[in-house]
């Protein structure tokens, strides 16, 4: 296997990671990455494989998962239980208890709901500058979530900053300082929705944490402790992953010098514009499996506990299933773009996300028709995630209300 070095902080590489996505594909369906110590796939197809084999989980074998130190000990009661972190059978139990709260049904009733924040969000923007990342694609998907699961809208600004918090540990800069926060956010994270499981346990409501309170298959029920779990999950995977898609799909959009009346023409140009935005930039780039027993794959033989990199990025430029693939096409043909990545794993708030971007993008882009990028935006040093650190912008002057009606219509039906 051929090694490759490549320091995920590198200034360079934060700001377009894409040419030692295409190094690494060339060495093969596996190379070594040596910042990390463990072989990754780039391809499209070692990729996809890699995702969807049961022989790799994201939970250590049995009798493998590493000691837990004393000063991660709030973070990793959360992050042991999550739905992400577990494997069958317990991950097909707790996938199913979600799945049956966070219906299709439900996330589609949203719609109106966030074409209404959308514009709200819109309305509050104080020009002729504003940062667009902090002003609408982060305030937009954590309102949404918050509501959904019934949590208090208005200590939003303090789930994002727990939120930021738990991610930093998923990132290259972690360190000290990065545990101890992430551990203090999980503390108090975990206490402010045990409050919120005790109050809906004993008055429900018509919110996700009811729901999932209720949720029942088989005779069983999320514990406590994973039900708190689940929704720590769902409000940080909730919107860390759309804020970045907002923002890249924005920034490519106006670099790129691209129409937004045609990319959001109608509902089917719409849905196409919003896969190329996840393929053409992804908000996540690195996922890591692990393998459950002795596998060979790609050439290569892991043993129990061995880590794999799956690049979903890379694997998203792959000009082997994407011709031309920096090119920014959302009338292309091919596979499913992996940002959401694939198999059991396969991001569980995926419907919430698409639809937020379906709704998000064309609601900015029909008000404000003058958007422009008033400096140009960077990535912010956070991989293997892979977002803007700001995203300003010109305003210019929105349309008049019976215009902002007329060019939505058709993104407000059902």
């Amino acid at each position: 296997m051929r090694r490759l070095s490549q320091n995920p902080r590198d200034p360079a590489f934060v700001q377009d990671p894409y040419p030692f996505y295409d190094r690494a594909r060339a060495q093969g369906p596996l190379f070594l990455w040596e910042e990390y110590g463990y072989p990754c796939a780039a391809g499209y197809d070692a990729v996809s494989a890699l995702l969807r084999d049961r022989r790799f989980g994201r939970e250590p074998p049995e009798g493998m998962r590493p000691t837990r130190p004393a000063h991660l000990a709030h973070f990793y009661a959360i992050d042991d239980l999550s739905l992400l972190d577990r494997e069958p059978p317990a991950h097909t139990r707790l996938r199913g208890l979600v799945l049956r709260a966070f219906t299709s049904r439900r996330i589609a009733a949203l719609r109106p709901e966030i074409a209404t924040l959308a514009n709200d969000l819109i309305d509050r923007l104080q020009g002729p500058e504003t940062d667009l990342l902090a002003s609408f694609a982060e305030r937009l998907p954590v309102v949404i979530i918050a509501r959904l699961l019934g949590v208090p809208e208005d200590m939003a600004d303090q789930f994002l900053a727990w939120s930021h918090a738990m991610v930093a540990m998923y990132q290259a800069r972690r360190d000290r300082a990065v545990e101890d926060a992430a551990d203090a956010a999980a503390r108090d994270f975990a206490a402010c929705l045990r409050a919120r499981v005790e109050t809906r346990r004993a008055a429900p409501a018509d919110d996700l944490v009811s729901s999932l309170i209720a949720a029942e298959a088989d005779g069983e029920r999320l514990t406590p402790d994973e039900l708190i779990a689940t929704c720590v999950l769902l409000l940080n995977a909730g919107h860390e992953a759309t804020v970045h898609a907002i923002g890249n799909g924005v920034r490519a959009i106006l670099t790129l010098g691209l129409d937004p009346g045609r990319l959001f023409a109608d509902p089917a140009a719409t849905e196409r514009s919003v896969e190329e935005i996840l393929r053409f930039d992804p908000p996540l780039h690195l996922f890591t499996r692990i393998a459950r027993e002795n596998v060979e794959i790609c050439g290569h033989r892991f043993a129990p506990g061995d880590v794999v990199g799956c690049l979903l990025a890379a694997a998203n430029r792959d000009p082997a299933r994407f011709p031309d693939p920096g090119r920014f096409d959302p009338d292309r043909s091919g596979p499913a773009q992996l940002a959401f990545g694939a198999g059991i794993h396969f991001c569980v708030g995926a419907p919430l996300a698409r639809l937020e971007l379906a709704v998000a993008l064309p609601t900015l882009f029909a008000r404000l028709p003058g958007l422009a990028l008033a400096r140009p935006p960077t990535f912010a040093d956070r991989y293997h995630f892979h977002g803007l650190e700001r995203l300003d912008v010109t305003i210019g002057d929105p349309p008049p209300d019976h215009e902002i009606a007329i060019a939505l219509q058709w993104r407000l039906r059902e």
